[in-house]
């Protein structure tokens, strides 16, 4: 079964942690169509753009696979609202990712993942459809803690 046309539902639920530590990823169908409307509507487009493969590091997490590795009780992966993107397998960067979606598609929330001023480490990207906030963050380490610093009108 596929998610969208380039997104096959195993990659969507992907999870070494889940598989270590013998959790159930598998989403519920009410959430399998939202992660759908993610996939159309976010990574469709995107992946179109640049025309070459691009990495998920992470799509859907249960809420036990969210709590084991530390995510925010508001994740919207929880929801298959949210998919991180990785430049691993193109020659675009994930710098050019951010840029392109920021300008070009659609999405509730896009986040600069920690990296440098010139490429984030990864890429996070939401959607919730009407009610898409259009709200950019840059995620940093301070004192040790993740800041989501909010760089909507930069």
């Amino acid at each position: 079964m596929n998610i969208s046309k380039h997104i096959s539902l195993k990659e969507a639920v992907r999870s070494n942690t889940a598989k270590r530590l013998g959790l159930d990823n598998f989403p519920p169908n009410d959430i399998l169509v939202k992660m759908q409307d993610t996939a159309q509507n976010v990574f469709e487009p995107l992946r179109e753009h640049f025309g070459e493969p691009i990495y998920i590091s992470s799509f859907y997490r249960s809420e036990e696979l969210n709590k084991a590795i530390g995510g925010s009780s508001r994740s919207q992966h929880c929801h298959g609202e949210a998919i991180d993107i990785d430049d691993v397998y193109s020659k675009a960067t994930n710098a050019d990712f951010f840029e392109y979606i920021k300008y070009n598609i659609d999405f509730d929330q896009l986040i600069w993942e920690f990296g440098d001023d010139n490429n984030p480490d990864w890429v996070h990207v939401s959607y919730k459809g009407e009610n898409n906030r259009k709200r950019i963050l840059k995620a940093t380490k301070q004192n040790g803690k993740t800041v989501y610093i909010d760089i909507t009108h930069e």
